[in-house]
């Protein structure tokens, strides 16, 4: 159990799991781009460690790149996706795979593929390593889900709570 400003977190996903999972979902990579070279583009912030952990599992030959999303408007989110910030490779012709923390409405991370998709990649698919289907708003085809969860908020392995708590190897639920 941790406290993080005025909450308290309990553990929902243990270390160990977590590890366990990533490296089913890297095998399963390996297997369907056997012979790709994909470029794994991955959403920033939150989904740093996972990224991290499933390219130690990666055999395949890949390119890794990092973006950020803006779709804020001074301080509060407009809801809408404005720009994918960090790019610069070339996209036309290559697979891609998106890697995320966590889709739960969906919006954000449709709007990102859509915005990617128009640049013209020869695939596309997504790597989530948390999924809540009963918070989504949008549909989506997740090729690659860790684990599907109730919709709860949750926090560690690079998930936060008003920027803190993203270092916690476990994930956490709100208590």
């Amino acid at each position: 159990m941790i406290t993080i400003k005025d909450k308290t977190f309990v553990p929902f996903i243990a270390a160990e799991s977590i590890q366990a999972r990533i490296q089913e979902l890297a095998d399963q990579i390996n297997q369907e781009y056997a012979g790709k070279q994909p470029l794994i583009v991955v959403v920033l912030n939150g989904a740093f460690l996972f990224a991290a952990d499933l390219a130690k599992h990666l055999t395949i030959p890949c390119e890794i790149t990092f973006i950020r999303v803006a779709s804020y408007n001074a301080t509060e989110s407009s809801g809408t996706v404005k720009q994918i910030l960090g790019l610069t490779e070339a996209i036309e012709g290559r697979d891609l795979i998106v890697v995320e923390d966590i889709v739960d409405t969906g919006l954000t991370i449709a709007q990102v593929c859509d915005q990617l998709q128009e640049k013209h990649p020869a695939s596309l698919s997504i790597a989530t390593l948390l999924f809540k289907p009963a918070a989504l708003k949008k549909q989506l085809d997740l090729h690659y889900v860790g684990f599907e969860i109730e919709n709860r908020f949750v926090l560690g392995y690079g998930l936060d709570y008003d920027g803190l708590g993203r270092n916690t190897p476990d994930i956490l639920v709100l208590e």
